[in-house]
């Protein structure tokens, strides 16, 4: 596996965690990733949340920038164990630590969870770009 890279300057058009993401884009399970980093940090999951539209096994796999602005990496398990278990670099960790989102996230992964799967079962026009946009940049990173 390729070591994980620090956030890009800001989330992608699809992060789950952005404010001015559609809901509904992502299937459910995606969403349920969410909500357990918003527990104690003794109890959070200890796998670093990488952005949507790399695959975790891609040399450009990346923190996801919405996570690490919605939780703020000192509240994260997964960047204080990161570089223990050769997930991510100390230098890319650091970078983490210093980011600083620039787009309004929601406050929580249960506020972006929810916000996520309110319209799952009937996505708007938007949310069908959307999710044919994703669609589209997966298939062509599997060919």
């Amino acid at each position: 596996m390729n070591p994980i890279g620090p956030p890009a300057p800001r989330p992608c058009e699809s992060c789950p965690y952005a404010r001015g993401v559609a809901s509904g884009i992502w299937a459910g399970h995606e969403y349920d990733k969410l909500e357990p980093y918003d527990n104690d940090i003794a109890h959070q999951p200890q796998q670093v949340f990488v952005c949507h539209q790399t695959e975790r096994d891609s040399p450009q796999v990346k923190v996801c920038a919405g996570w690490v602005g919605c939780h703020g990496a000192d509240n994260l398990l997964a960047l204080r164990v990161a570089p223990l278990v050769g997930q991510m670099t100390a230098h890319d960790v650091r970078t983490a630590r210093a980011y600083v989102c620039s787009v309004p996230l929601f406050a929580s992964g249960h506020e972006a969870a929810a916000h996520g799967r309110a319209s799952i079962d009937a996505p708007d026009e938007r949310a069908r770009r959307a999710i044919q946009k994703i669609t589209r940049t997966r298939s062509d990173l599997n060919a």
